[in-house]
């Protein structure tokens, strides 16, 4: 019984040994490839990917990846071990371990035009360092062509892409992870397409990007958190329609949840940082005629921002001058309002006295006292 378990697990070696994990290739995007209308501002981006697909056992894949832009051309390095294939029941004592891989990809933007680009390429050339050697993995090897759309919406960015692939864009036979039949011969191809979406949010870094995507064989979504300006946290779920099957084995479009981190490396700014000297250095002959120009616009420049600088300053001199008369105008209402209460409140206390003086003369009246009513 022992003999078929650990047979049975490399027959499975082989038939689950391509590994395609997310963010391990060029690009923001998780498992398919990435073309902008402009060059890349990061002179390489690297970090490092994992994918979990069971707690208990803990049954994870994992790599790292490098990659860069220059010319047109982006080139990218990545490597990769894949999750233990072996059924739920026996993953605890599995002895399985699935073989190092190494994987190149290759592009070139071919055309642009207004917010539309065109990308051909090679992705996933992977080489397998197993017990046999070091073996190229035809089924993996993909050429493909992507035509991707930017837009603008308010404060948001989105680039769409939609493209065709061979290799690992095609459709997987899911027939596959639950014998140990044949693999079918033939070129496998399919179609593939995403969206990433920059959020404003965590602008002043680069803004969180959510992306979504159709790797040919499934759904991928993910959010990309800058946590400086230079490092993100990148976190997703693949193949979320086959979430319900969780508890299945792994295999190729088994569904997983992937955390990665990346670092990026921007280009060297060709503008001149403020405060790194005095001038430029000099890379030729001076224009003497040129500098005096210069130095003659710079002069009335300077003049001008000077008279600007005063007239600011004698139209805060007037603001302030009307804003006391407006302080002693308003005193001065609050002190004839004053008087007219006094006076209303002097009134008030007269007509008071002569109705009651009115009333004890009208009582001493209906008494008959008329000589006291007089007084």
């Amino acid at each position: 019984m022992k003999r078929f378990i650990i047979l049975s697990l490399t027959l499975l070696s082989t038939i689950f040994s391509a590994t395609r994990i997310a963010y391990l290739r060029p690009g923001p995007m998780m498992k398919i490839p990435f073309t902008s209308v402009g060059p890349s501002p990061y002179l390489f981006t690297a970090g490092f990917g994992s994918e979990l697909h069971n707690f208990s056992p803990f049954n994870t894949a994992g790599g790292a990846y490098i990659s860069g832009e220059a010319n047109g051309w982006t080139i990218g390095f990545s490597t990769s071990t894949g999750a233990d294939t072996t059924r739920l029941a026996n993953l605890e004592i599995s002895t399985y371990k699935a073989p190092i891989e190494f994987g190149f990809h290759l592009q070139r933007r071919v055309y642009i035009r207004d917010n539309i680009s065109f990308t051909v390429g090679l992705q996933d050339i992977v080489f397998q360092n197993s017990t046999k050697g070091f073996n190229l993995d035809p089924k993996e090897l993909s050429f493909f062509g992507i035509v991707s759309s930017q837009k603008e919406m308010g404060q948001y960015n989105m680039n769409t892409f939609i493209g065709f692939g061979t290799g690992g864009f095609g459709a997987i036979d899911t027939i596959r992870t639950d014998t140990l039949a044949e693999q079918p011969t033939g070129t496998n191809a399919g179609v593939f397409a995403g969206a990433i979406f920059n959020t404003p949010y965590l602008e002043k870094w680069g803004g969180v990007d959510i992306v979504g995507e159709f790797d040919g064989n499934g759904i991928n979504v993910g959010l990309r958190i800058p946590l400086t300006s230079d490092y993100r946290l990148n976190l997703g779920f693949t193949h979320i329609e086959k979430l319900p099957k969780w508890k299945e084995r792994y295999w190729e479009g088994h569904a997983g949840m992937t955390i990665g981190f990346e670092i990026t490396a921007p280009r060297v700014s060709m503008m001149k940082t403020p405060g790194g000297g005095p001038a430029p250095p000099v890379l030729g002959p001076i224009n003497m005629a040129e500098m005096d120009t210069t130095l003659m616009l710079a002069d009335y420049t300077v003049h001008t921002l000077r008279d600007s600088m005063g007239l600011m300053t004698n139209e805060m001199r007037n603001l302030m001058t009307r804003l006391s008369a407006m302080e002693q105008h308003s005193k001065f209402l609050e002190d004839s309002l004053k008087a007219i209460r006094l006076n209303t409140n002097v009134d008030e206390r007269k007509m008071n006295d002569a109705m009651r003086h009115l009333s004890r003369s009208l009582r001493y009246f209906y008494a008959g006292n008329y000589r006291t009513s007089l007084n």
